[in-house]
């Protein structure tokens, strides 16, 4: 794998996606995504190998609570579990989440053979937060995005975009 054209085509990306609400008022255009992480992750690969934050843009990430996450992909059973990243959690099944934590109610958008879909209805913003989580062939790619279903295409259109970069280079 050569990183430094991972690293290339991500810094390209992500200064084309990544960045913060703009307001076209004021002339500042607004991203498709407020953060992204960029996850080594092959569930092929032995147990000993350690997947970690390969590139991050937008928040500050924390390592434990990203094996966390994990883990979450890796028992694969979205339906039934919440998972957090950032400030929110986001769950794929809003009865299980009220009965356990009843200030949080979350829900999933969808769920896909290599990518899943997830909002978070705790946000203090008035339309919402998300989460598109798409998984390549080496890697987990998490796109954050603020919104309803405008945005929420948008974003998964800029994170598929960055999946197939990736793709036509093998990776």
């Amino acid at each position: 794998m050569d990183w430094s054209v991972v690293r290339r085509i991500w810094e390209k990306w992500a200064a084309n996606n990544i960045g913060p609400s703009g307001d076209p008022a004021l002339g500042l255009l607004q991203k498709d995504l407020n953060a992204a992480l960029l996850i080594n992750y092959d569930p092929t690969g032995p147990s000993r190998l350690v997947s970690t934050i390969a590139e991050q843009e937008g928040i500050k990430a924390d390592p434990i609570e990203m094996s966390q996450f994990i883990g979450f992909v890796k028992r694969n059973k979205l339906q039934m579990e919440t998972f957090f990243i950032g400030p929110n959690q986001f769950n794929k099944n809003a009865v299980l989440s009220f009965l356990e934590e009843a200030d949080i109610i979350n829900l999933v958008t969808s769920i896909h053979e290599s990518w899943f879909c997830a909002r978070s209805l705790n946000s203090s913003k008035q339309a919402g937060e998300g989460a598109i989580v798409m998984q390549t062939s080496a890697f987990l790619l998490v796109g954050l995005y603020d919104g309803s279903i405008g945005a929420a295409s948008r974003a998964m259109m800029a994170v598929d975009q960055f999946a197939g970069q990736l793709g036509r280079r093998n990776y």
